[in-house]
């Protein structure tokens, strides 16, 4: 595997585990890890199915955190589970040392992908990875990175 592919799926995997786990703080299922998210303040929609967190919004699961203005989670009442999170405003995921950033990222929970826009940014240590849009399709472990740049550094060995 090329050191690109792998700087980039190691930073992806940042975000897409945070916004798995919001989704699974929304769920019913047994076995979930907690997520603890804050904001300062929530609006809930039960007639349109929604959660809004707004203003310096935190989600922390185990080692996983997202920073965003705000976040708002569509959920399926009849099946209790998520169905879309769109996360927006400054959003940045952190995790060992690795980050991602972007304007807006959403996933979609039917067509299992997440799409970051509004210059969506990958850093791990001093590899970035930039593009218009960078989509990630979970079950397939892929991304698509549109217009993209790749800075490598290369770190010397150690002796």
């Amino acid at each position: 595997m090329s050191k690109a592919l792998f700087t980039f799926k190691a930073a992806a995997a940042v975000l897409i585990i945070c916004l798995i786990a919001s989704a699974a703080a929304f769920s019913e299922e047994p076995g979930v890890r907690e997520i603890v998210i804050t904001s300062k303040s929530l609006i809930t929609d039960n007639k349109n199915s929604t959660a809004l967190f707004e203003g310096s919004v935190v989600a922390i699961a185990d080692s996983v955190t997202i920073y965003s203005d705000s976040m708002k989670v569509s959920y399926s009442s009849a099946e209790s589970r998520v169905v879309e999170i769109h996360a927006s405003g400054n959003v940045r995921a952190h995790n060992n040392g690795k980050a991602i950033f972007s304007k807006e990222a959403t996933y979609s929970a039917n067509e299992g992908k997440i799409t970051f826009t509004g210059s969506p940014k990958v850093v791990d240590g001093e590899n970035i990875i930039t593009g218009e849009k960078i989509v990630y399709f979970i079950k397939d472990d892929r991304a698509v990175v549109e217009d993209s740049r790749v800075i490598l550094k290369n770190r010397k060995k150690e002796e």
